[in-house]
């Protein structure tokens, strides 16, 4: 366990860190590195057997999606908007708790706070601990000047100034409790739609399918619901997934699907099954894992309506004029989760003491 002491290290060379870890990254992902591209393939082949939902082709997509989103141009742009950056003094002591719905979930908050400046006191989930810690280790290797600036603990958080944490709404519940006399953001269960307005071309519905199958679902920023225009059939949009129709293979899928079927069969409800997913009208937002809700709208205001009654739910949408299909799991460095901006609470909470 690393000890948290004060070490200044200047935006730029931690720009230079965080970029050369993309690049390390990606080539491993490649197999362009010697050094590190068996490490990262062990890595990535054995998740599944710590927590099955993290497929060899899942914890892939998730190491691309941050490979690629750290180059120097992303880092610069992104931290070019907080000018007090520059300013290395007042380092704060930042305890995030992880979830581990999807592989390295935890990632972007681990960055906010060292691209900051700011030390890192971690607690990841027990569902994915493993890759955040190996990739601490290796941005470590990259610049040792992040050795002292980074802790894992699986005990009690200590000695900290802020706290950012993330869970359900139940585990929400219990840090805002424990918490609360610290400085805190505190993330809840959010879920992410899709607005279809049925002028969609094959490409942009098969981008779709990725926003919701990826990570069998499981993530904030996975689609969960799709607004339909009324008339809309249902078949112009499952004829371009067939390609997904292997996710009914995972055995825990699998059962979420049987399970679900199931329960709507005996309850005598209307569903539209395709052999792999379950498409279900359904005013709720947040589909179980195999289900995909959905309703019909008649015009726009209409939807507009309906998206401004539960925007403080929603992750993000997807659709035209919104984020591209295809897109949803591989948000920019400032696509912030809840729309709630981490450097910026990090910077104003920099005079904070512990309470």
């Amino acid at each position: 366990m690393c000890a948290v002491t004060i070490q200044i290290m200047n935006l730029e060379e931690r720009i230079k860190s965080f970029t050369t870890l993309g690049e390390v990254l990606g080539n491993a992902l490649e197999s362009r590195s010697e050094t590190y591209g068996e490490q990262v393939s062990v890595l990535i082949e054995n998740q599944h057997k710590l927590n099955p939902w993290f497929t060899p082709e899942n914890v892939r997509y998730a190491l691309k999606a941050i490979s690629s989103e750290l180059t120097e141009e992303n880092l610069v742009k992104w931290t070019s908007a907080y000018p007090e950056l520059k300013n290395e003094k007042n380092n704060l002591k930042a305890a995030v708790v992880m979830a581990g719905n999807i592989p390295l979930v935890g990632f972007h908050d681990m960055l906010s706070v060292l691209i900051s400046g700011n030390n890192l006191i971690a607690k990841t989930s027990s569902k994915d601990s493993e890759l955040i810690i190996f990739i601490s280790k290796l941005l470590c290797s990259i610049n040792p000047g992040f050795i002292d600036k980074i802790e894992f603990t699986e005990g009690t958080l200590a000695n900290f100034e802020v706290v950012i944490a993330t869970g359900s709404n139940n585990t929400s519940r219990y840090f805002e409790y424990y918490f609360s006399k610290y400085p805190n953001i505190i993330r809840k269960n959010r879920n992410s739609i899709a607005i279809i307005d049925g002028n969609e071309t094959d490409k942009e519905l098969e981008g779709l399918g990725t926003d919701i199958f990826s990570y069998f679902g499981l993530g904030c920023r996975n689609v969960s619901k799709i607004y339909f225009p009324e008339g809309y059939d249902l078949t112009t949009l499952t004829n371009n997934w067939e390609k997904y129709s292997k996710i009914i293979q995972h055995n825990k899928y699998a059962n979420n699907y049987d399970f679900n079927k199931a329960v709507y069969l005996v309850n005598k409800e209307l569903f539209f099954d395709t052999g792999y997913l379950l498409l279900k009208e359904d005013r709720g937002l947040a589909s179980p894992v195999s289900v995909l809700y959905y309703e019909f709208y008649n015009g726009q205001p209409a939807v507009k309506q309906i998206i401004e009654s539960i925007k403080n739910n929603i992750q993000c949408i997807i659709g035209r004029n919104n984020i591209p299909f295809g897109k949803a799991q591989s948000p920019h460095l400032w696509d912030y989760s809840d729309g709630i901006d981490t450097i910026e609470f990090l910077l104003k909470k920099k005079s904070a003491g512990i309470l």
